[in-house]
């Protein structure tokens, strides 16, 4: 069992959420290690359910995530990866694992989470296309669920003026909800990323839309509400914006108009009256700061990570070429192919490692 499959058997695992799968790995480090244990400790609380589907868990369960992860373009993201996005990690309960189709990469982005009504006005449509233009061809990621109305209304502007887009399904990306959203998904894949925490085969059941609604608002620096009922999905959604300490914008509407109402509840409760593209700008600019110091940081982790791994790769060859026995440095530099200035300094480090052992005559062997 690889890591993948591991991390997608975890996500079908009926009681294993974030907290509990943390505390697993603290123990047993890899995901792939956790299938291999006979017994758990008392403090993570694993009832003897989610036990016995841990010790039975195979590839079976996961044939058709396997199956869609061999495909092109389609990826996956457990939140150990170094690549999950900072600002989901941080939100309130953040998934274990996303399911991606398309660039991985944009969830590094800085994002605005555009929500509201799915049976928007003409004029909710056109201040979503106007603001979505905008802020999509001056650099931000504009993120949606690709519902009807606002959702695939923001996603097209992003598109059109040449920006990126995420869509976050309420389903798993096998397939596309709703249907008529077939051809808008395709170009979203190819102009930034579908996202899910559903494995394949969810269906789009209505008690999922709150779940992907949280990872909307988790990906975001902030959420922009464009219209929305008193009753609607989208105050769940800034609720949760602002339950991660981040701005909620609305757009306000009519007096007269039912789905202006929610938004103007929204600024009663302090959410800032947006009337410009530029003044989402002005919220946002401070996050986004931040988060790209914070993606600075990760890449520079890598990078280093990178680095020490090819470093230890190149130890390991010349380890390798150093018998049990006196081998010459002539012999080291034949079977590695290195240079004499190029071996020098690994092999102290490895005779400083307790590797080696150094010999007269410009000869090593191995301890």
């Amino acid at each position: 069992m690889d890591n993948s499959e591991a991390w997608l058997l975890l996500n079908k695992i009926k009681g294993l959420g974030i907290v509990k799968i943390k505390k697993l790995l603290t123990v047993h480090e890899k995901a792939e290690n956790i299938f291999k244990q006979k017994s758990f400790p008392d403090y993570i609380k694993l009832n003897e359910e989610t036990k016995e589907a841990i010790h039975q868990a195979n590839s079976d369960m996961i044939c058709n995530d396997l199956e869609w992860l061999a495909k092109d373009n389609n990826h996956i993201l457990p939140i150990t990866h170094d690549l999950y996005p900072s600002l989901l990690k941080k939100s309130d309960s953040p998934p274990p694992l996303l399911y991606i189709t398309g660039d991985p990469n944009v969830l590094l982005q800085p994002q605005l989470a555009v929500v509201g009504s799915r049976n928007a006005t003409a004029v909710g449509l056109k201040n979503t296309y106007s603001f979505c233009s905008s802020l999509a061809a001056g650099g931000l990621t504009i993120t949606s669920g690709m519902a009807l109305g606002v959702d695939g209304t923001a996603h097209k502007a992003a598109i059109e003026a040449k920006g990126t887009t995420v869509a976050v399904m309420g389903n798993g990306l096998d397939t596309v909800y709703p249907a008529k959203h077939r051809e808008l998904a395709h170009l979203i894949a190819q102009n930034g990323a579908l996202v899910s925490e559903f494995s394949i085969g969810t269906k789009p059941h209505h008690y999922n839309f709150p779940r992907r609604n949280r990872i909307i608002c988790g990906l975001s620096l902030g959420t922009l509400v464009i219209e929305a009922g008193l009753q609607s999905g989208t105050l769940i959604t800034a609720r949760q914006t602002m339950e991660n300490n981040r701005p909620v914008m609305a757009i306000p509407g009519s007096i007269h108009s039912p789905l202006a109402k929610g938004c103007h509840f929204l600024i009663k409760q302090g959410a800032k009256l947006i009337e410009s593209a530029n003044e989402i700008i002005e919220e946002l600019t401070p996050l986004a700061h931040s988060l790209t110091e914070d993606l600075s940081s990760k890449i520079k982790d890598i990078e280093a990570k990178e680095a020490q791994s090819d470093t230890n790769h190149e130890h390991q060859n010349i380890l390798d070429a150093i018998a049990y026995e006196a081998t010459s440095i002539n012999q080291i530099m034949e079977k590695t192919g290195l240079e004499i200035s190029e071996l020098s300094s690994a092999l102290l480090i490895l005779e400083l490692e307790d590797k080696i052992q150094a010999l007269a005559g410009a000869q090593y062997i191995r301890v």
